[in-house]
């Protein structure tokens, strides 16, 4: 169900109905034409709600400053944030970004406030399906149970990003009368609870590929468990999934032969690997980008590059070394910095230049555009040419975020910056597998958790999905040869000897198979390993590149973003504040 399909029906509902925010000028008065619930309780009226609360899920036109500030992908608050990349572009660009970056930011800070608002008006979108359902007349008990259900799953996730944002956070249901609430509960209970009911009620297919399946809600209720440290809570369900799991179209669970795979729009509909994911559409004839990656908007290739706009969004140094490999085709996971990967900063594009020759991950060259190496089917990345300040953020290209050239069409070009079609991932079954082995690993079965732990390397290991040389390079439409782009050399692990190795490598494989997916972030600090992590990071980083010099990440603050300063004084009750400020921050 792609995106343009969530918004026919909600648009149809939304040129005569306006819905409440938490926003406080939209809670002290009724909207003018305004529909009432008993004239929306019908079954077109219910779906178009649904729909209109699917199409809130990628964080657009819900009241952000900035489309990027509050997208789904959360490049800036997962991969900028947790040292997967760097913002990009210059440093007076987007300079709310920069201290997102280094751990500096404040609660004054706008993005963090657009973060906020744009979960909370997917929250609002949500509620407004509960309240108008039970009203409902001439749909089947069935019919209705998947449409409540699918709205827990959809509650559910948009308060699981809240929690894991902003730790606590008021929760607002669709009987709450008084905005106003404290943030004084821990909500995890609660967004278990939803994603139970969905997992209970759901059905295993859906009619349409984008809406949330009973697999999607059991695979978001084993990641929830394992937010909570619900270890054996976790293996037990992701075992189930890995099992029996299917996608919403009825395709079993499975890793796709290439990790570009899932980067390719014309593989989704019936990709094995799409546990959940926010539908994307290109030229949808609105003449504008809202149904595409708005949110990814700034973070193309710059210069002469072939992409338009803006040069955010660049892979660090950092990341770029972890796919080092040794003579066993393993990572070097405590020292991945002392090998490091070779790269032209500094180094006109003009001037020769000769890609690194040692051992690689091929997933490098999937995740980094790198100088020298086919960048899809745009020819061999030009490196400095197409970077807006190599000094400030670094030599490196994003790459999954960007179309090929042989698929124009789910390029849009409907803006100032380009969009795609490019679906994001909440969940998919790569993420499944490694969280799995996770849970298997703090459950002492290190057995379990090795085989899951290899069954993803053995995927990137499978030279159908390396990235090969051209025939030609002056001609990349000619198609590509059977010489391998680099040295890839990547093995499985052997076995685990202990639980902390097993966490460990675990933990890096994270790193190598979602770099630039936005997670980094997040897992860092469920992990409890996020301040000896980023300060390293901000050593090692900070010493070649100057977004991030000085950064410094705080233990027991910088886990969690702070609340908005502007939500705080919203809820202000003659003089004293609702809500209590993170830790650190006040």
């Amino acid at each position: 169900m792609k995106k343009q399909t969530y918004l026919i029906g909600f648009l149809v509902i939304m040129a005569m109905v306006m819905f409440t925010s938490c926003k406080k000028e939209f809670l002290t008065r009724t909207p003018l034409g305004a529909l009432s619930e008993d004239v929306l309780a019908t079954p077109s009226g219910l779906n178009g709600l649904l729909i209109g609360a699917y199409a809130a899920l990628d964080g657009i036109d819900l009241g952000a400053s900035q489309p990027w500030s509050g997208s789904v992908t959360n490049w800036i608050w997962g991969s900028v944030a947790g040292g997967d990349a760097h913002k990009g572009s210059d440093a007076t660009d987007q300079a709310p970004i920069n201290p997102i970056a280094t751990g500096a930011i404040t609660p004054s800070n706008p993005m963090a406030a657009d973060k906020w608002v744009v979960t909370y008006g997917g929250i609002d979108r949500v509620n407004a399906v509960f309240k108008v359902l039970p009203l409902v007349k001439g749909m089947s008990a069935d019919a209705l149970k998947n449409v409540e259900a699918q709205a827990h799953f959809l509650r559910g996730h948009f308060y699981f990003e809240l929690k894991r944002f902003y730790n606590m956070v008021p929760w607002i249901s669709d009987s709450t009368k008084d905005f106003k609430q404290p943030n004084n509960l821990d909500i995890w209970p609660k967004i278990e609870a939803d994603f139970k009911f969905a997992f209970d009620n759901l059905p295993e297919t859906q009619s349409e590929a984008g809406r949330a399946n009973k697999w999607a809600a059991a695979a978001y209720l084993a990641k929830t468990y394992l937010y909570e440290k619900k270890f054996p809570e976790a293996k037990t369900l992701f075992d189930q999934v890995i099992s029996q799991g299917m996608t919403s179209t009825g395709v079993k669970y499975d890793l796709l032969p290439s990790i570009e795979d899932n980067f390719r729009p014309e593989k989704e509909l019936t990709s094995p690997e799409n546990v959940f994911s926010v539908e994307m559409a290109a030229n949808v004839g609105t003449g504008a980008i809202d149904n595409a990656t708005n949110g990814d908007m700034l973070n193309y290739p710059y210069g002469d590059s072939p992409f338009g706009c803006c040069g955010f969004f660049q892979p660090t140094i950092d990341l770029a070394n972890s796919y080092r490999t040794d003579a066993n085709g393993l990572p070097y996971v405590d020292t991945y910095n002392e090998h490091g990967v070779k790269n032209d900063m500094g180094v006109l594009s003009t001037a020769a230049f000769t890609p690194d020759a040692g051992n690689l991950d091929p997933r490098i060259d999937w995740t980094i555009g790198r100088r020298g190496i086919p960048y899809l089917d745009w020819g061999l990345h030009p490196g400095r040419a197409w970077i807006r300040d190599q000094d400030f953020s670094g030599p490196y290209a994003p790459k999954k975020n960007i179309w090929w050239h042989a698929t124009e069409q789910f390029h849009d070009n409907n803006s100032w910056a380009p969009a795609t079609a490019i679906n994001y991932y909440i969940i998919r079954f790569a993420d499944v597998l490694l969280m799995a082995a996770e849970a298997h690993a703090e459950t002492n079965d290190l057995d379990g958790a090795l085989t899951l732990v290899n069954r993803v390397r053995t995927r990137a290991a499978n030279p159908a999905g390396w990235v090969y040389k051209y025939k030609d390079n002056s001609n990349p439409a000619a198609g590509f040869s059977t010489e391998p782009a680099a040295n890839y050399v990547i093995k499985n692990y052997p076995s685990f000897a202990t639980k902390d190795q097993a966490l460990k490598a675990i933990y890096f494989e994270r790193k190598l198979e979602f770099g630039m997916e936005g997670i980094r972030f997040f897992d860092l600090s469920r992990w409890g390993i996020a301040a000896q992590t980023m300060n390293d990071f901000y050593a090692f980083e900070g010493a070649l590149i100057g977004d991030v010099k000085g950064g410094h990440f705080t233990a027991g603050k910088n886990e969690y973003f702070p609340i908005p300063q502007s939500e705080i004084d919203k809820t202000t009750i003659g003089g004293k504040p609702t809500l209590t400020q993170n830790k650190g921050y006040q």
